[in-house]
């Protein structure tokens, strides 16, 4: 990975309803653009994402989506509103943001509830993005959200029991957590953002890589939990499978779908359709790889983000790595 860089360039855009979405840039000022779109949702950007962006090469922009990280209202205090916080609100501070920055088209880059805003980006703008690399590639159907919040319980029925017992058994778990998340009581809505990341790390447990969802404390855990119920209790508003209906859309943008065949979070299926569906995308498996990724899935998206900096064209479709 490449050293660690601090941004030349930041600030707080507003992009309405009395939001302001904070944005850096680093790298070099004349590089090839790219933006790095974080998980969660509500998790918030992360620097250490630099580190695989060559920075003699890129251009480099991350920002924090609305609610979360360094962006305001915080979505930790119970009265910042998130009626205005859904899928579409956020692809369009995606293309304010670019504008704002004077970005023609740009490389997008995103892992998790990232692979979904960036595919929801690019199929409303895709004269405007350039190469898309994606790892863990989730589209948020409501079928994924079943799986990730009762299907993979299976797995780990006595962390899945914990949490259902959480909102009292209540047959929506998802909308049960949403609900008490906007709970006016700080101790309703800290004891849901405890059983809320203690199940998800359950389901990462077997990759070795701690307690990283409960580690987050304060205001950062309770906004990432604030917003995860909220998207996923309504869908993302997505229509069930349109992402993937819709990658047609994405025809003659070059993409690296990177994900691990042991990903209890999001199993392998959605980045296999996807790649079906998208002509232009490289599906990498690795077959000891989870949800949070390890070496070798950081090797496979550095080349891919030096490949693409390079101009060097995509090596081929082909069918071990879901080809046609």
């Amino acid at each position: 990975m490449y050293s660690v860089t601090s941004p030349y360039d930041q600030g707080l855009l507003d992009v309405g309803d009395g939001n302001l979405v904070h944005w850096e840039v680093s790298g070099n000022p004349a590089g090839k653009p790219a933006l790095v779109v974080h998980g969660g949702p509500g998790s918030g950007s992360s620097p250490g994402n630099r580190r695989l962006f060559d920075p003699e090469a890129y251009r480099l922009v991350l920002f924090d989506q609305r609610g979360c990280g360094r962006s305001t209202p915080h979505a930790s205090d119970p009265a910042a509103d998130l009626s205005v916080n859904t899928t579409a609100h956020l692809v369009t501070d995606m293309e304010r943001l670019r504008e704002h920055l004077g970005i023609d088209r740009w490389l997008l880059f995103g892992g998790s509830w990232g692979a979904t805003l960036v595919l929801a980006y690019a199929e409303a703008y895709p004269e405007r993005v350039s190469e898309i690399v994606l790892a863990a590639v989730t589209t948020t159907r409501r079928s994924e959200t079943a799986w990730l919040y009762e299907g993979v319980g299976r797995f780990f029925p006595e962390a899945h029991e914990r949490f259902l017992a959480g909102v009292d058994g209540a047959a929506d778990p998802v909308g049960a957590y949403a609900a008490r998340m906007n709970d006016p009581d700080p101790a309703v809505r800290e004891k849901a953002a405890a059983d809320w990341c203690a199940w998800e790390d359950a389901v990462l447990s077997t990759e070795g890589k701690g307690t990283p969802y409960t580690d987050r404390v304060d205001d950062t855990r309770l906004a990432f939990v604030r917003i995860c119920a909220h998207y996923f209790a309504h869908g993302a508003w997505l229509e069930e499978g349109a992402l993937i209906r819709d990658a047609h859309r994405l025809a003659g943008i070059p993409g690296v779908l990177v994900h691990g065949r042991l990903d209890m979070a999001g199993p392998l299926t959605t980045a296999w359709e996807l790649s079906r569906a998208w002509p232009d995308a490289e599906l990498h498996v690795v077959e000891s790889g989870g949800h949070l990724g390890g070496e070798e899935t950081r090797g496979l998206l550095l080349a891919a983000l030096d490949r693409f900096a390079m101009g060097v064209p995509l090596l081929g479709r082909s069918p071990e790595l879901g080809g046609g």
